[in-house]
């Protein structure tokens, strides 16, 4: 046995030269939960709807268009977006409720006043939830 094995250096890592893949600098060693939300860009595209919907929140009560009370909604936002980009499972279930809620809310409003903003986004608030019940997302929680 060499130094070299006997020390653990010899061992293949994952994207290593030895198993083929590109070798990965030193110092810069991606984990792998921030490996597996980049290979799931629907959840990164639903955490920056969730940041963007608190901010519209938050910018909302700052003008005094809608109630303080909401500010807790918007932290809700807010933690499910960042529990979504660690994939949390109960970030999930945060971010899975939300959605089902603003798609009831976006197609009541469409049905009641016909905005076509409202449909537009009960439909977008609609994609979000069959990419967050598909089994393959699921999975990959914690």
């Amino acid at each position: 046995m060499s130094q070299e094995t006997k020390s653990g250096q010899g061992k293949s890592t994952p994207g290593s030269a030895a198993e083929g893949g590109a070798p990965e600098p030193a110092g810069k060693l991606v984990p792998p939960a921030r490996r597996q939300v980049l290979t799931m860009p629907g959840l990164v595209a639903i955490a920056i709807y969730m940041l963007w919907l608190a901010a519209f929140i938050v910018y909302g009560v700052v003008r005094g268009h809608i109630q303080a009370a909401f500010l807790v909604v918007s932290a809700l936002f807010i933690a499910a977006s960042f529990g979504l980009t660690l994939l949390l499972r109960w970030a999930w279930a945060l971010a899975l409720a939300a959605v089902l809620l603003l798609l009831s809310l976006f197609f009541y409003r469409y049905a009641i006043h016909h905005e076509a903003a409202s449909l537009v986004q009960g439909l977008l608030n609609l994609v979000f939830f069959l990419y967050l019940v598909r089994t393959e997302v699921r999975s990959k929680l914690k």
